[in-house]
């Protein structure tokens, strides 16, 4: 599996750079990943060099050397493997494990699966379709009480409003 961190956009000056928008939390991962996979074919390409800009990271990647080739990658995602993820704190997820986990209340009901995340801001917000219909639930700490990555399902503790009740 592959983790997106950044997405192409545009060649950046004519030797083959590309300026590419960063998706990822940890914009300085690029300070140490020497390879990068772009594209629906993962192609893999040595980072030869990067820098930031205020927005962004240009990448030189090896094998592309003009603004025509350059041009070709727009549009691509820039992946790097599940295994080079950075490491994040105990009782922290990367979105693409808890989308799909089944969500359960601490008597066992089941509420549904989580099919999106959204960003408010203050904290994510995950999206439940079940029995009940579409749920809201805030990725905070009153709300989930545990995470099970091996059983697939996260416990929920539901306050009141969050069935509309």
């Amino acid at each position: 599996m592959y983790l997106v961190v950044a997405r192409i956009v545009s060649p950046q000056g004519n030797r083959g750079e590309v300026k590419a928008t960063v998706v990822t939390d940890f914009p300085e991962r690029f300070d140490t990943t020497r390879a990068v996979f772009v594209g629906p074919e993962h192609q893999r390409y040595e980072v030869e060099h990067h820098r930031y800009l205020a927005d962004a990271v240009v990448l030189k990647l090896r094998g592309i050397d003009t603004i025509d080739q350059a041009e070709q990658l727009r549009d691509q995602m820039v992946e790097v493997p599940e295994e080079e993820a950075v490491s994040l704190p105990p009782g922290h997820y990367f979105w693409h494990q808890i989308l799909g986990l089944r969500v359960l209340t601490p008597e066992g009901e089941d509420l549904g699966r989580i099919d999106d995340i959204l960003q408010t801001g203050s904290n994510d917000v995950y999206v439940v379709h079940g029995s009940r219909g579409e749920l809201l639930l805030p990725a905070i700490k009153q709300v989930v009480k545990t995470v099970d990555l091996d059983q697939g399902t996260m416990v929920v503790e539901l306050m009141p409003g969050l069935l509309g009740d």
